[in-house]
């Protein structure tokens, strides 16, 4: 039944595109529910690269958008809505995809149905491994947290101990952080997995000031539950007894800042991506991006993945003249090195992973009172050192 039904994705796929002079684009999302706030980044950012290239054309071709919301993390829904837009709806890519579950439902999909997925945030290194018609625009938490283990033991932490939500991304943080800070001579006193459900966080707090770490390195998913547990740190103590806060940008990102508040003034974190980066390419993003969401307060990381995402999509496009080929496609993409927002990035031929510039981040003021992730440091070029652990 699997194969029948699978034949009849390619079969459908094919003949639309092959009619087709609209192309459409598949994206799923968390566009509702807890974290939808993700999902309308993900959908400014895709409006802002249409806004100004070409405004939804490539040559004599029009571009549509087709959103599909998955609330929270639900692989098997995620799975049954990639199938639908590429037989129902046509679309000749897939894109999107929040969570590294959503994700991986999706892959083996592809390549039957002829479609090239780009992940425009789903952060765990395997996701890339499992088809060769998958492009990452995002970003990997091996990529985002190995830096900050080497910042820590630049600044004289020797002892950390780590807090990640338990599921792919929040393993791989944990792992890249405890293999980097080994390797820099640093000790992992104690390591903690959270259920993704997790809301409660004093007892984790407590189990972090018994730990006797000078510091602690955590990873959660963007969204409720990184407020929830940042939130925690200073209400319970932590700052004032002079516990560090590590951690990989996704804990403050730009919309969380306002409620955080002072407390979370002097926070470190590595990331690819700061909506306050000095770049006459991020002015023009942030300008076209916060048209795009409304209100620029809610402007944050996952819109510069959908925005290079559909920088991607449009070059894949052209280099088919919008056939369906996925596999061209992807080839034609493999190198490609442009100027994002973030600074320079390439997909690179090998992995089809982004290789970026890392920044080192502290949690700062501006003169008016509004907060932002303030860029001191700069890891150039970083590829995924969470392939390695993964082949």
């Amino acid at each position: 039944m699997r194969r029948i039904i699978m034949s009849t994705v390619a079969a459908i796929a094919l003949c639309s595109a092959a009619a087709a002079d609209t192309i459409k684009v598949g994206v799923v999302g968390p566009f509702s529910g807890p974290f939808a706030l993700q999902g309308k980044n993900f959908k400014a950012g895709i409006d802002a690269y249409i806004a100004t290239h070409g405004g939804g054309k490539i040559g004599d071709d029009d571009i549509e958008i087709i959103y599909r919301d998955v609330p929270q993390a639900d692989p098997a829904q995620s799975k049954a809505l990639a199938q639908e837009l590429v037989v129902k709806e046509g679309v000749q890519y897939l894109a999107g995809f929040y969570f590294t579950p959503d994700a991986m439902a999706v892959t083996p999909l592809l390549e039957q149905a002829n479609v090239p997925l780009v992940v425009m945030n789903a952060a765990t290194s395997a996701i890339i491994t499992k088809s060769p018609l998958i492009i990452r625009t995002s970003f990997t938490t091996w990529q985002t947290s190995a830096p900050m283990a080497k910042v820590a033991k630049e600044r004289g932490i020797t002892k950390v101990i780590t807090v990640v939500s338990d599921y792919g991304p929040g393993v791989d943080a944990e792992n890249a952080f405890k293999a980097t800070f080994g390797a820099e001579g640093g000790t992992v006193v104690e390591s903690i997995r959270m259920p993704l459900a997790t809301n409660d966080f004093s007892p984790i707090m407590q189990r972090v000031k018994d730990s006797g770490a000078e510091a602690v390195f955590a990873f959660l998913p963007s969204g409720p539950t990184t407020l929830g547990f940042v939130k925690a740190y200073n209400e319970n103590g932590l700052k004032q007894a002079g516990v560090q806060f590590l951690a990989p940008g996704d804990l403050t990102q730009e919309s969380d800042l306002p409620a955080l508040g002072d407390p979370a003034l002097g926070i470190l974190t590595t990331f690819h991506y700061a909506v306050s980066h000095d770049s006459p390419e991020n002015k023009a993003f942030v300008e076209a991006a916060s048209k795009a969401i409304g209100n620029p307060a809610e402007l944050s990381f996952p819109s510069v993945g959908a925005y290079d995402g559909m920088h991607v999509i449009y070059k894949m496009i052209e280099a088919t003249g919008g056939e369906q080929d996925a596999q061209k496609a992807v080839d034609a993409v493999k190198g490609l090195a442009w100027e994002s927002p973030r600074g320079p990035v390439e997909i690179d031929a090998s992995s089809r992973h982004i290789t970026q510039n890392i920044y080192l981040r502290e949690v700062a003021k501006h003169e008016d009172g509004t907060f932002y992730n303030k860029e001191i440091k700069t890891f150039e070029k970083q590829g995924d050192p969470g392939l390695a652990a993964v082949k």
